[in-house]
């Protein structure tokens, strides 16, 4: 499976402790295809449904359905954890993505 940064990915997290989310979700990829590539390791950030207005969360549609990406639970997962491709964020949604994730981590 050829995985991109941007595509949404249905990936098992099964191995969370506490906060951090769990349960087979999407999520965004979030590393550079280079990285993708050769890499063992995926960069993914988190989806969930559940509404918040936290400045840290994105809101997308997939498959007809509002939901929100968790830039505040970017994690590092084994590429074996993704079940499978569930498409790809719009260019609008990618714009938004990168200016939370710059706000949050570089600003």
């Amino acid at each position: 499976m050829e995985i991109a940064q941007y595509c949404i990915v249905l990936v098992d997290l099964q191995g969370s402790r506490g906060a951090e989310m769990a349960n087979t979700r999407p999520c965004i990829v979030l590393s550079p295809n280079e990285m993708n590539r050769y890499m063992k390791s995926i960069v993914v950030a988190p989806m969930t449904t559940r509404a918040r207005t936290y400045p840290t969360r994105v809101r997308v549609r997939h498959n007809r359905k509002t939901g929100w990406i968790v830039v505040d639970q970017i994690t590092t997962i084994d590429r074996r954890n993704i079940k499978r491709l569930l498409g790809k964020l719009t260019h609008p949604e990618i714009r938004k993505l990168k200016s939370v994730i710059k706000e949050t981590y570089v600003d």
